[in-house]
């Protein structure tokens, strides 16, 4: 009896506290933002700015979504990520302290997103060979690679203003960059959790997966291309779908908090904002630099919005390529950030939710946050010491 009263009062406790805070924090950031842009202008840049993320980031992100879709499933049906597969599987136990098989799941991640991870972490055919361990860093692992090709994608086709060419090798080095992301994040999970002795009596279900079930090979040659690039291109207009509100809700506020007024003062149109980031990552402006090598505190937006979402951290690029504070340094390490962390807050928890081990979330967050600083680092510094070779 005394329980459920308990419960009750900790339930309306609850629905009075939790509504307070949201009006409370709501209020403060509006009403922030409203005194010095003018309420009337703040609401104008927040839907100008919404609506110029829609048309021109969002539509091109589907774009890439689309073509590397199609791509990654044609790469599958003709059995290429097999053949890579067999390629890294020498490299999981000495890199990753994972068996062989586990370079399957960073293909899947890679050409898909961090999610396809649990159904292969389900499936007995898969999973047999690991420890539970093992299999819990599965979270960690697959996350690091979630998106790649998207990424990779983006950012290499991105053109330096000055010059004109591409970041295609930046972005090649941001993808060292993640590996050793993921080598971090990964062995630090493991040893987060290898003296956890309630982890020794679990099995995993014998469940199905869809991602390992083999395509009828009777069907014409011609027929299981255009399904494959059909079904992919189909996938990626979902994922398009999908990064929508990320893009249009996250990367909105994160512009506003990043960008600065025009020297004629607030109009109301997209872009504009309280520069309040930047005066905050000003203040620590020489650990920026030495880490990542950020000599724009503008630029910390980039691998802050990556925590929640990379599909609007990627909508904030082209911005800072055309107010020309960005280089190739800052390229590489926003892929591999990008790549590595790549909205790993927002998928953590209900990755490893439907896995069983919602206890572990806060261990698998810091370790993957470790990674993600690791590849930046690493990044920037392999940068540092190939761009000699780069002319």
């Amino acid at each position: 009896m005394s329980d459920g009263l308990s419960t009750n009062a900790s339930t309306n406790l609850r629905q009075i506290v939790e509504p307070l805070a949201l009006l409370i924090a709501g209020g403060s950031l509006f009403g922030y933002l409203g005194h010095i842009m003018g309420v009337t202008h703040m609401f104008n840049t927040l839907f100008n700015t919404a609506h110029q993320l829609l048309l021109n980031t969002v539509l091109f992100l589907m774009g890439i979504t689309v073509l590397t879709g199609a791509a990654g499933r044609l790469l599958m049906e003709f059995h290429v990520i097999s053949l890579i597969e067999r390629l890294l599987v020498p490299l999981m136990r000495p890199l990753f302290n994972l068996p062989g098989r586990a370079a399957m799941a960073a293909m899947m991640t890679f050409f898909s997103d961090n999610p396809a991870i649990i159904g292969l972490a389900k499936d007995h055919r898969f999973n047999h060979a690991f420890k539970v361990p093992e299999i819990i860093s599965l979270t960690n692992f697959g996350t690091s690679f979630g998106m790649g090709l998207i990424v990779i994608t983006f950012m290499a086709t991105l053109q330096n203003q000055q010059s004109g060419t591409t970041y295609f090798i930046p972005a090649m080095i941001g993808l060292a960059g993640a590996m050793v992301g993921a080598i971090v994040s990964t062995r630090l999970m493991q040893r987060f959790i290898r003296n956890d002795s309630s982890l020794d009596e679990i099995s995993f279900a014998d469940t199905h997966s869809e991602l390992l079930d083999q395509h009828c090979a009777t069907d014409p040659v011609w027929l299981r291309f255009l399904n494959a690039l059909l079904d992919g291109g189909m996938g990626g207009v979902k994922m398009g779908v999908a990064i929508i509100p990320g893009v249009l809700i996250i990367s909105t506020f994160v512009m506003v908090l990043t960008f600065g007024a025009p020297a004629t003062g607030f109009t109301g149109g997209a872009f504009e904002g309280v520069a309040l980031l930047p005066w905050l990552a000003g203040h620590v402006s020489w650990l920026f630099e030495l880490l990542f090598g950020f000599e724009h505190a503008e630029l910390v937006a980039f691998p802050i919005t990556s925590l929640g979402a990379v599909g609007a951290a990627m909508s904030l690029v082209p911005n800072f390529i055309s107010q020309g504070i960005i280089g190739g340094s800052d390229i590489a390490v926003f892929t591999a950030m990008g790549m590595c962390w790549s909205g790993y807050l927002s998928t953590h928890t209900a990755m490893l939710d439907s896995l069983g081990f919602r206890q572990l979330t806060s261990k698998a967050i810091l370790a993957h946050t470790i990674g993600g600083i690791c590849a930046g680092v690493a990044a920037r510094y392999l940068y540092l010491l190939l761009s000699p070779l780069m002319g």
